[in-house]
């Protein structure tokens, strides 16, 4: 799922679930929607993101490239170390800025190992 909020300067992609093969239908739409609203900076929050392929990178550097043509700029906020791995591993991780301060609302217990949850009472 894939929902888009605006300000106005920004333009907010919120990720939900897999990005992936099964997901592109949606992908040509989102991106025309995107590129219509013609902000500066996109900002695509990948908190939710369970999976990422290489056919959803190539959406988020379509995304980018196309900002990036008119002067704008794309930032993932609370990217995966496995997300980010795949656009590196496609040559485009310098296309994004990185949002390494925003730390996930959701999830944020499931991210702790087993040594730093708090004990049981």
């Amino acid at each position: 799922m894939i929902e888009i909020s605006t300000s106005s300067t920004t333009t907010t992609l919120v990720v939900a679930g897999d990005l992936d093969l099964a997901e592109r239908d949606q992908f040509p739409e989102v991106t025309a929607r995107v590129v219509g609203l013609r902000r500066q900076l996109l900002v695509i929050d990948m908190c939710r993101v369970t999976f990422m392929d290489s056919t959803g990178a190539a959406f988020l550097i379509s995304l980018a490239d196309a900002g990036r043509r008119r002067g704008g700029a794309t930032v993932l906020r609370g990217a995966a170390d496995r997300d980010l791995f795949v656009l590196e591993i496609c040559g485009a991780l310098e296309l994004f800025r990185i949002d390494a301060d925003h730390r996930c609302e959701l999830g944020a217990e499931a991210a702790l190992s087993p040594e730093d949850a708090p004990a049981p009472a």
